[in-house]
């Protein structure tokens, strides 16, 4: 893994205040700040970032278990990275997205060469929601059909059309959306939708309840079905045995493309180029984000299938962006996976999960009454955090805000306390640090959570 460096950033050639009063005194005066009200938020303000850590004004620094959301992969301030930036804004700064250019056209190629056979061609976007925008719009323009098929408790962007994919709350204010969107109930063996006793149930019972909803909504109709790979923000719920190959059955049944969103489950978070490896299946299309140059530059895309990339042969395809291809993002993205194989980032991450990240999170759940479920892989993990483990009550209710969600603001609060910056969500706390961080920091950063999960015990309940 790369060494870290605890120096400061070199000053810039432009005029920015940095001290920290002005930082946040701009910042509370002229940056609306996203899923937030605006007077509840003391955003803190970072000084720099290396590594895994990143550092506030006052010098202290917090090892980032959330990788900021789950897409600094590579880690902060990787040297061979930022200096592929600087070098391709010396060269080609920008170019409008209908030339062919060098590092665009190297950036797709090696991006459809860690996916599955038979996807070989890319369409960048500036990131995750642009990417599955695109998507599906591929999709009903290959299939002649309108209806989407998305799962609840899935996160797939917040423009309009994925807004309305999403399955969880963040989509209700902004409903109604966009029109034939139909939500399903993915496998979740903890709190299974369908009273599963066991992985192989979990999985044939999901299965059927897709397939009645598809008889029902009519399978004429339905164009894709998009999914997480690995559900991220609403569990790290990995799908059991024979979910995926299972979808991608029905999908082949029905003449439905299948949708594979690995925005934030791709480029090693799971332990694989693509999480969907793991499996051996095979989507028509992936989206892709956040891990492919780890947010470095906005970039995104979709990955295409020869079948689907056909229709648009000599059919125009109706879509665009100015920032499509972007050399700077591209060059990144060429940098990070050349990054990536060099170091064995990939390899690495599947190591933490394996070894370091799944067998503690396990041995912590023996001690620690408030944890009801460890799941996950590679770099990606959720503790699920209950009241009673008999009733599986969560540790707040779902969607919890205000006095209802103390308990986890109160978790949070410790581990920052310690200087562990965690992800939390809903009952969940996410263990997702970059898949750079190395095993030392994995298992400080678990310590310190070992500690933080009193606060959570406190609030275990044994009637």
């Amino acid at each position: 893994m790369t060494d870290v460096t605890t120096e400061p950033a070199a000053p810039t050639t432009f005029r920015v205040p940095t001290d920290q009063a002005t930082v946040r005194a701009n910042d509370r005066q002229h940056v609306f700040h996203s899923w937030s009200a605006q007077g509840a938020i003391t955003p803190l303000p970072i000084a720099r970032a290396q590594g895994s850590r990143f550092w506030d004004y006052d010098g202290k620094d917090y090892l980032d278990f959330s990788s900021g959301l789950v897409h600094a992969n590579i880690g902060y301030g990787h040297p061979k990275l930022v200096a592929a930036v600087q070098e391709q804004a010396g060269r080609m700064a920008t170019i409008a997205p209908g030339y062919a250019v060098d590092v665009r056209s190297e950036a797709a190629r090696l991006i459809a060469s860690k996916a599955p056979d038979g996807l070989e061609m890319v369409f960048f976007t500036n990131g995750g929601a642009e990417a599955t925008e695109n998507a599906i719009r591929m999709a009903r323009l290959h299939t002649g059909r309108h209806k989407v098929f998305a799962a609840y408790r899935s996160y797939h962007g917040a423009t309009a059309g994925a807004l309305t994919m999403t399955g969880d709350p963040r989509r209700i204010p902004s409903e109604p959306g966009l029109p034939g969107i139909i939500h399903f109930w993915g496998p979740y063996p903890y709190r299974s939708a369908f009273h599963s006793t066991s992985p192989e149930q979990e999985t044939e019972r999901a299965l059927g309840h897709l397939r009645d909803m598809i008889m029902v909504e009519g399978p004429a109709a339905v164009a894709a079905i998009i999914l997480e790979t690995v559900v991220g923000t609403n569990g790290v719920l990995v799908p059991p045995p024979g979910y995926l190959a299972g979808v991608r059955a029905i999908c082949d049944e029905f003449g439905i493309v299948m949708i594979a969103d690995e925005v934030m489950a791709g480029f090693a978070r799971c332990g694989e180029w693509f999480a969907i490896q793991h499996w051996g299946v095979t989507p028509d299309l992936i989206t892709f984000a956040k891990g492919v140059n780890s947010g470095y530059v906005p970039i995104g895309g979709v990955i295409i299938s020869e079948a689907i990339a056909a229709t648009f042969r000599d059919r125009v395809y109706p879509g665009g962006l100015t920032y499509s291809g972007h050399p700077l993002a591209c060059a990144s993205a060429v940098a990070s996976i050349q990054i990536f194989e060099e170091e064995g980032i990939v390899e690495h991450a599947r190591m933490l999960g394996t070894d370091v990240i799944g067998p503690a999170l396990t041995e912590l759940a023996q001690r620690h009454p408030s944890i009801g479920d460890v799941r996950g892989l590679g770099a990606m993990w959720a503790v699920e955090l209950v009241r009673n483990r008999e009733t599986r009550e969560p540790l707040v209710p779902y969607n919890a805000t205000g006095a209802a969600a103390a308990p986890m603001t109160e978790f949070a609060a410790a581990c920052k306390a310690r200087g562990l910056w965690p992800f939390v969500h809903f009952n969940r706390t996410h263990v997702v640090p970059p898949c750079t961080t190395s095993v030392e920091e994995v298992r400080e950063g678990l310590a310190i959570l070992d500690e933080a999960l009193t606060v959570a015990d406190g609030y275990v309940t044994t009637d």
